[in-house]
């Protein structure tokens, strides 16, 4: 695979910015741009709380794992995952092996003031967000590339993830 058509993955925890940051990269370098959760819900015509009503997390997550595969396969796509993708091994490991992955984070505090926001589309936000950050937290810190977002805006993120996603297709 050409360096230079390696996905941009980029993924952490809900509220990190995935979605607004992938979107702007996508656009900075004219590449096509994913998002897995809107991609599940247009796949299966109806919103992640219903798929996680019907399915049950298992379920969602079985859906999210054939995604990313098929994902993984593309060149030249930037993908957002959902804040769990990556918290499965074997998915962490087809996205590492098909371009750079970059994991946003961000302090519990920012956080929960960019998750005062939310529209009810987050299943996982009704339980212990904390608690569930600190489960995450060993898959989160098993990516090479970290970025903090908790002081930047979402233009300067996006900036970041193309000067490190620069320096790998350099090499």
């Amino acid at each position: 695979m050409a360096t230079n058509d390696r996905n941009i993955v980029i993924t952490g925890f809900m509220g990190t910015g995935k979605t607004t940051v992938g979107q702007l990269v996508a656009d900075r370098l004219g590449r096509p741009f994913m998002d897995t959760d809107a991609e599940i819900v247009h796949r299966m015509g109806m919103s992640i709380p219903e798929i996680f009503a019907k399915e049950g997390e298992a379920g969602f997550r079985h859906i999210e794992r054939r995604l990313c595969r098929f994902l993984a396969a593309g060149r030249g796509l930037v993908i957002a995952t959902g804040g769990g993708t990556l918290v499965d091994a074997g998915n962490r490991e087809v996205m590492l092996a098909s371009g750079v992955v970059v994991c946003l984070t961000a302090t519990p505090e920012a956080i929960e003031a960019r998750l005062k926001e939310d529209s009810g589309e987050r299943p996982l936000l009704r339980g212990n967000w904390r608690a569930l950050l600190e489960q995450r937290r060993a898959a989160y810190d098993a990516i090479p590339v970290q970025i903090d977002t908790t002081d930047k805006t979402p233009a300067q993120v996006a900036q970041e993830v193309v000067e490190r996603w620069q320096q790998t297709t350099s090499v």
